[in-house]
């Protein structure tokens, strides 16, 4: 049995930047990884997040905002998504690989209801192709 590796998405309201990339990680690396997200100040699941992922045809159905009290404590890697100063982080043991990659939280949106799903979409797309170079990467070592 393969002992996968652990990864963690996260940002402040785990509510839209870190959902979207915890469903794409496991759609991308769920072979590989086990995928969480979590927040400093978790809430709930954006709708406009959820839509965007579900008309780009990717499972929604186990997630939820969680806190990182409810995450494993043995992560291997940890991407933050939001800017720094934002997230209050847990300390990480030195064997972790922490990346940034921060993401507009396209929660910050204004304007026509389509325009702010576009923005969601773009988001979700810009996410995902981080993480579809993050795994070229891995392939690559």
């Amino acid at each position: 049995m393969m002992i996968k590796s652990r990864i963690l998405f996260m940002c402040v309201a785990n509510s839209c930047r870190s959902q979207m990339a915890e469903a794409l990680g496991r759609h991308y690396l769920g072979h590989e990884f086990d995928v969480y997200s979590a927040g400093s100040k978790p809430t709930q699941p954006n709708p406009h997040a959820l839509k965007a992922l579900n008309s780009c045809g990717y499972n929604t159905s186990m997630l939820f905002s969680k806190s990182f009290d409810q995450i494993p404590d043995d992560i291997d890697y940890v991407i933050s998504l939001c800017q720094e100063q934002e997230l209050t982080c847990p300390t990480f043991p030195t064997t972790v690989t922490r990346l940034a990659w921060p993401t507009t939280d396209p929660a910050s949106a204004s304007g026509q209801e389509n325009e702010i799903q576009d923005f969601f979409t773009e988001t979700l797309r810009s996410i995902e192709q981080r993480i579809i170079q993050f795994q070229q990467q891995l392939s690559d070592s």
